[in-house]
């Protein structure tokens, strides 16, 4: 999926300007997708120019124009046009994990400590995203719909279950740890 399709999916809920569709991405779909100013705005000038979206500048009183993209019938073909096609295989960026795959390197209080922050960060996630499931309305929205919880339910469902591997199997790199001595500069 490209960031294109994902700021016509954006643009489906409702018109917004390319900072509005960024804290989007940032928020709402920040677990499960990146895309930053340097992706969506060339996005946007692709899209407009090809008849996708349509662009309004509205005047701002000490500030430069605020472009509204609004999504065009055009683009909502383009965006089921997408949506239609087998996604690419799922791939996971995590840098803890390249951590964990050179932790013999950690002592074992650097080790734990990093095991602990990543527990708590999964648990903080699936907290915020769990109170957002059945009754928040997000990415600015007009109403909450079967994909938003079904997308919020997985984002919970992933943290917790990367937050439950993690407590139950950290002996498998925290004994190594221990038996080795590495308990220099905790």
């Amino acid at each position: 999926m490209d960031v294109r399709t994902l700021c016509l999916g954006v643009l489906s809920l409702g018109e917004r300007s390319g900072y509005e569709i960024r804290k989007t991405v940032e928020g709402a779909l920040g677990h499960f997708f990146d895309a930053g100013f340097g992706s969506i705005y060339p996005a946007l000038n692709r899209m407009a120019k090809d008849g996708d979206v349509t662009v309004t500048a509205i005047g701002q009183e000490k500030r430069p124009d605020k472009k509204v993209y609004r999504i065009t019938q055009k683009g909502r073909l383009a965006l089921a046009e997408a949506l239609i096609q087998v996604p690419a295989k799922d791939r996971l960026r995590s840098e803890f994990l390249v951590v964990m795959l050179f932790s013999e390197i950690l002592s074992a209080g650097q080790l734990g400590a990093r095991l602990d922050e990543n527990i708590r960060l999964h648990r903080q996630i699936a907290k915020g995203l769990e109170a957002c499931k059945n009754d928040c309305v997000p990415w600015g929205a007009q109403r909450l719909t079967p994909g938003m919880r079904f997308v919020t339910g997985y984002g919970v469902a992933m943290h917790k279950a990367a937050a439950d591997y993690i407590e139950e199997n950290r002996h498998l790199l925290e004994a190594p740890a221990v038996l080795a001595g590495r308990n220099a500069a905790d």
